[in-house]
């Protein structure tokens, strides 16, 4: 899966335990109601946001991960991760002008060689 969008904010490495860092990455999507999504990169891709700006339009390649959690009352929990896996930036793409054939020269065309002026045509124009 895919998430294009600009990069809203790109926060520090946290080091979570001593085997395990995370980078949080929030981008903005481009449509009528933008969202903010935040995606978690972790491990060794988090170097991966290191040539990254706030306001570049990229595409980040996620995978969803979900987990089931039970707290110490018995209660089953469910939560929910958008993990990223590669990062790209998006060209500016200018709309490419559509290609018309080449207009025929006026010499390939020759002149009518049996007009009668006297022939009366029905058209109503």
């Amino acid at each position: 899966m895919e998430v294009i969008g600009r990069v809203k904010v790109i926060n520090p490495v946290q080091q979570v335990s001593a085997t395990f860092k995370k980078r949080e990455l929030v981008v903005t999507t481009e449509e009528q109601y933008p969202q903010h999504i935040m995606i978690e990169f972790t491990q060794d891709k988090t170097d991966l946001l290191n040539n990254y700006t706030p306001g570049e339009q990229v595409k980040v390649s996620i995978n969803l991960r979900g987990r089931e959690w039970v707290n110490p009352q018995g209660e089953t929990k469910y939560f929910n991760s958008i993990q990223g896996w590669r990062i790209e930036k998006m060209q500016a793409e200018a709309p490419a002008a559509p290609q018309m054939p080449p207009m025929p020269a006026a010499e390939a065309f020759e002149p009518a060689t049996n007009f009668n002026e006297e022939e009366h045509d029905d058209l109503p124009f």
